[in-house]
């Protein structure tokens, strides 16, 4: 039995093993348990998906203001197509949640930072191409 939060209305949906994780839906919402897209968090929605997810979660910390963020931006919605089922992806503005960021010790931009059962397992800070990306992630899960 599988832990995954919906992406929509953050419901913990208990997903069988022998399921197809990918096909699943929300028993609250009944929408799409993976999308292929990065989720929009705030503070309260990372601290959910952090610990209460059966997947590890990598997060983009970035500002709209950031020109490297904005070059990051496509590799990272590609990367959640690649890499959902097996991990999720979201994004936290770091300008919307600076209290959050700084908690965090988000000191440059993107910082990207990988969680698995509500612990950091791993951090990067500059953006990555596609290949860079899949190959970080790689060695740390």
């Amino acid at each position: 039995m599988l832990l995954i939060l919906c992406p929509a209305c953050d419901t913990a949906n208990r997903v069988p093993a022998d399921r197809p994780i990918e096909k699943s839906r929300c028993g609250n919402c009944h929408k799409p348990l993976f999308t292929g897209m990065p989720l929009e968090l705030n503070a309260a929605r990372l601290l959910r998906h952090m610990h209460e997810s059966g997947i590890p979660l990598l997060v983009d910390f970035w500002a709209a203001w950031c020109g490297p963020c904005k070059m990051m931006a496509p590799v990272f919605a590609q990367a959640a197509r690649k890499l959902e089922p097996r991990m999720r992806l979201a994004k936290v503005d770091t300008e919307a949640e600076q209290a959050l960021a700084a908690s965090f010790g988000i000191s440059a931009i993107p910082t990207l930072m990988l969680f698995k059962n509500g612990n950091e397992i791993a951090r990067q800070s500059g953006a990555l191409d596609l290949q860079r990306l899949l190959s970080w992630i790689s060695r740390q899960v």
